[in-house]
């Protein structure tokens, strides 16, 4: 009896410490990655999402950070290519992080995607708005705060038939997923407003001299060009269309609505049209988050700031209400919480797609972007 009674202590010691242990709290940071162009041309649209980060973090850290323990970011450079997006997205999951806040490129974002999937760890884009990324049912971990690119192309057409009110125009795109992507789905939504689409065209990115499409554009009746990329190509196209004579309207994307087109484009900026997420300037949060940006880092906000300021929200918010770090159970709290954001009260749907965001068009006016 003696024996049995001190096996039985013994097994209950023993379950207790297995117990014990498996329901010990995880210490540490929590680690969370931002990934995006953080060098290159394309720095412009990486950059600021560090920035909204790192400020969104300062405020959480402060008062607690998230589940009890401070928030830890970890910083990837991808040069929003897609080749070396897949290296940045294996190098953060061996880290440890427990979600990724980019990419910022769509082809980018896609390349990484499918890696992180497989680690369950969710990433939510201020930027990459290739509709795929969403639709395609590829990627269920993937998010984003801004609206996809059949939504964006949809606001180009309508302004270009109701406001501008074009009957035929070229479209040009830089063969990538994002550009391409973009001009695709604005030549469907043009063709469906009875918009004629004189000429389809891709160029290429990185070129030096795109005279030789742009005489081709002018041998034709284009009251219009529709530019699907990145500002880069896009100031080249500008300045030798001015250069050449070629007076007609230029309408472009999100990849353009960024300030480093009109420094690097300069007087040639000028009347230039490009669609962008909604201006949020008049939202208490987008205010605080502007000026915040501006006393740490003594100028304005660049290109996603605000997108991803509110992704970042949203996604250490979601991790609070899921009470974890899992990341299944962090996708379905980003899919049935709304969160206060600088883009407004926002949430996702089954697909990722933030429900309660948009795309307005703008205009180079006096060297600045304004919406119309």
């Amino acid at each position: 009896m003696k024996k049995l009674f001190t096996v039985l202590v013994l097994l209950l010691a023993v379950t207790a410490m297995f117990f014990v242990a498996g329901c010990k709290k995880e210490e540490g940071a929590i680690k969370i990655a931002v990934v995006g162009p953080h060098t290159g041309d394309l720095a412009s649209y990486g950059i600021p999402t560090i920035k909204a980060a790192e400020l969104v973090v300062a405020d959480w850290n402060a008062n607690g950070g998230v589940l009890g323990r401070q928030i830890e970011l970890v910083i990837e450079d991808d040069v929003c290519k897609p080749e070396v997006a897949a290296n940045s997205a294996a190098k953060v999951v061996g880290e440890g992080v427990v979600a990724v806040i980019g990419h910022i490129c769509s082809g980018a974002t896609k390349s990484a995607m499918g890696i992180y999937n497989e680690a369950n760890l969710p990433a939510i884009s201020p930027s990459a708005t290739n509709p795929a990324l969403t639709q395609s049912g590829n990627y269920p971990n993937f998010f984003r705060t801004i609206a996809p690119d059949d939504a964006q192309a949809a606001t180009d057409a309508e302004f270009i038939d109701k406001k501008l009110g074009l009957k035929t125009v070229a479209v040009l795109h830089d063969k990538q997923d994002y550009g391409k992507g973009f001009a695709d789905f604005t030549v469907a939504s043009l063709e469906g407003l009875g918009i004629e689409i004189v000429l389809y065209e891709g160029i290429t990115a990185n070129a030096v001299d795109y005279s030789a499409i742009l005489t081709k554009i002018a041998n034709t009746d284009a009251e219009g060009i529709v530019y699907g990329g990145y500002h880069p190509e896009a100031s080249k196209l500008v300045q030798q269309m001015s250069q050449m004579g070629l007076d007609i309207p230029f309408i472009s994307d999100d990849g353009v609505k960024d300030n480093t087109f009109i420094q690097v484009a300069g007087e040639y900026s000028e009347g230039v049209y490009a669609s962008g997420p909604m201006d949020t300037s008049s939202n208490p949060m987008s205010q605080k988050a502007t000026a915040d940006h501006k006393s740490t880092y003594g100028e304005d906000p660049g290109a996603f700031f605000i997108n991803g300021y509110a992704a970042t929200i949203a996604l250490l918010t979601a991790i609070e209400n899921a009470g974890s770090t899992d990341g299944v159970a962090i996708m379905d709290a980003l899919r049935s919480n709304y969160v206060d954001t600088p883009l407004g009260n926002i949430s996702f749907d089954e697909n990722g797609d933030a429900i309660g965001v948009g795309f307005a068009v703008y205009q180079v006016q006096n060297g600045v972007y304004v919406e119309l």
